[in-house]
C-alpha cells in the first residue's frame, strides 16, 4: 500500500501554505512549551515544518518524500518510526511531536521511546488535535474523505495525560489556541485546555 504522505509530500507542505493563519496560532502555541535552551528533536517531523520554526536540527520522520522536503531546509532526518527509534538513551534534553500521536500504531511504545532517549528532567512537548473539541469532532467527522487523517486515531487531552503518567512523565502544562471556527487572525494562545481544537502538552521526565 502506498503511504498517501510519500504519495502527496508536496500537497501536505502546501496545506501550511494555505493556511498560514491556523499555521501561525499553532507555532505561538507551542512556542510557550519549547524549552529556550538544549538538545531538542522533533519525532514525526514530517516536512520540517514545524522542526525549523523552532530551530530544531534533527527529527525522525518515516516517509522518504518528506523527509526529503525537510533536508532541503536543513533539517538532518533519521528515517525511523516513532515505536523504535535508532537513538541512545539520554541524547535529547526535549522532544517535540506536532500532529504525530494520531498515526501512531502504539502511543505507548512511542512514548516509551521519548522517555528512553530524554536526559534526566527532559520535556516532552506534544501539539494536538483534541478530539472533544469542535474542531476535533469536524476532524473525526471528515477523516474518511481524507488521504492523510482516513486511518488516523484522535484522542482527548485526558487520554494523552494519562498513557503519559503511566510512562513516568510529571509536571503538566497545557496551551491552546484555534477556539473558533474560522480563523481571521493569529490567535494568542492561553493556557489549559477544553475550548481550543489544537492543544500543547508538556510534560517533564521524572
Amino acid at each position: 500500500m502506498i503511504n498517501p504522505f510519500d504519495l502527496s509530500a508536496v500537497e501536505y507542505d502546501n496545506w501550511y501554505e494555505k493556511n498560514e493563519i491556523i499555521y501561525q496560532s499553532e507555532i505561538e502555541a507551542l512556542q510557550k512549551a519549547i524549552p529556550h535552551e538544549g538538545k531538542g528533536i522533533e519525532i514525526g517531523a514530517g516536512t520540517g515544518r514545524f522542526t525549523n520554526s523552532f530551530k530544531i536540527n534533527i527529527g525522525v520522520e518515516p516517509s522518504k518524500n518528506m523527509s526529503s522536503i525537510a533536508e532541503q531546509i536543513g533539517v538532518t532526518i533519521i528515517n525511523a518510526v516513532a515505536e523504535n527509534l535508532p537513538i541512545q538513551d539520554q541524547t535529547f534534553d526535549f522532544a517535540l511531536m506536532v500532529t504525530t500521536v494520531c498515526f501512531l500504531n502504539s502511543i505507548s511504545q512511542a512514548f516509551s521511546e521519548v522517555y528512553r532517549i530524554l536526559k534526566p528532567h527532559g520535556k516532552i512537548i506534544l501539539g494536538i488535535i483534541d478530539k472533544n473539541s469542535a474542531l476535533g469532532k469536524i476532524y473525526e467527522k471528515e477523516k474518511s474523505e481524507n488521504k492523510f487523517f482516513k486511518n488516523a486515531h484522535f484522542y482527548s487531552t485526558e487520554e494523552i495525560t494519562k498513557q503519559l503518567t503511566k510512562i513516568g512523565f510529571i509536571d503538566f502544562s497545557y496551551w491552546q489556541t484555534l477556539t473558533k471556527s474560522e480563523e481571521d487572525k493569529i490567535e494568542i494562545p492561553k493556557q489549559g485546555f477544553g475550548d481550543g481544537g489544537f492543544v500543547v502538552i508538556k510534560a517533564v521526565k521524572n
